[in-house]
């Protein structure tokens, strides 16, 4: 087969599409034939040499796939050869070949092309984990998505609102900001114009968000921590602001608040198939009833997985950015 390989680390020429060894499917694994993946920003981190794969994943980037299942490795059930599926995957999208671990597999929604289904496995789990399973959010609260137009902005809003939730944003500029409006968002802040803090009180009469989903981290910490309700619940998952900021305690005590702070890659298998199947349960129906869909953005060729990436460095994208292969 081929892959996007990473000879040494460095900008979007790093990637480079070379021969590999087909993966073989280990027990409870499926081998999954690609039909397209997707960037994501843990793809630009593993590429520049600062995110490494788990032990035993894939040395390929690609953080999910969608394709047709090929052969089942053993103890594999509830699956067969030739199903149509998308999956989460710990690395190894970047490939015409994948082994998946058969817990991170989900049937392609009814009415969906098979493409399409590669913008699915990542921003679903990630915003179904992070938001509902961990922070609860609950119809009739607000929900502050920071990075409202990427791609797990745009699902977020979608599953947000479907649940009958306010929904706030920030995004860089009036054009984001009209797209996540189109999504459902109620409240739209310009991050680059705005404090985000203020803005976020005067649309709440002071209350400010019970749930707030962050991918800056450091940078945003004490403001973040500043915008929470009473009982507000701050979920920290990227690091695009920095790792380390200061955090006051007495505001935190004073809102009776918490703050997590997860990531999905590294998560065991079980975990992770206890997301999936969640995921299933609740999220597929909504996208296969039409009250939500994925935000495609554009679609490269997985061979110029360098031009994916240049698009996702420079911010100009709204949704996913799909790698497709063949």
């Amino acid at each position: 087969m081929h892959a996007i390989t990473i000879p040494e680390p460095g900008g979007p020429e790093a990637l480079v599409w070379a021969e590999a060894p087909d993966p073989v499917p280990g027990e409870g694994e499926v081998l999954v034939e690609v039909a397209a993946s997707a960037v994501n920003r843990a793809d630009l981190l593993q590429r520049q040499g600062f995110y490494n794969p788990p032990p035993g994943a894939s040395p390929y980037p690609g953080l999910e796939c969608s394709g047709t299942i090929t052969a089942l490795g053993p103890g594999v059930s509830g699956w067969s050869v030739g199903e149509e599926v998308c999956a989460l995957l710990a690395g190894g999208g970047y490939a015409e070949k994948v082994a998946v671990p058969a817990g991170q597999l989900l049937p392609v929604p009814q009415g969906m092309d098979l493409v399409t289904a590669a913008a699915l496995p990542e921003v679903t789990a990630t915003v179904w984990s992070n938001v509902f399973m961990i922070a609860h959010l609950r119809p009739g609260e607000t929900l502050l998505i920071h990075g409202g137009a990427s791609g797990i902005g745009t699902m977020a809003i979608q599953l947000a609102k479907a649940v009958g939730a306010t929904v706030a944003v920030t995004a860089g500029g009036p054009e984001k900001l009209a797209r996540c409006a189109e999504l459902g968002a109620d409240i739209l802040i310009d991050y680059r114009q705005q404090d985000f803090v203020e803005e976020l009180r005067k649309a709440t009469d002071g209350a400010g968000a019970d749930v707030i989903l962050d991918i800056v981290g450091a940078k945003y910490l004490d403001r973040n921590v500043q915008a929470l309700a009473v009982n507000g619940r701050l979920a920290v998952i990227g690091l695009q602001g920095g790792v380390k900021g200061e955090l006051n305690l007495s505001t935190l005590l004073g809102k009776r608040a918490a703050v997590t702070a997860t990531s999905l890659r590294g998560r065991p298998l079980g975990e992770k198939a206890a997301i999936i199947a969640a995921v299933r349960e609740h999220v597929w129906p909504l996208i296969e009833n039409g009250r939500i869909r994925p935000v495609v953005d554009r679609q490269i060729p997985l061979a110029d997985a360098a031009e994916g990436h240049r698009v996702l460095e420079s911010g100009g994208n709204v949704g996913k950015v799909l790698l497709v292969a063949g």
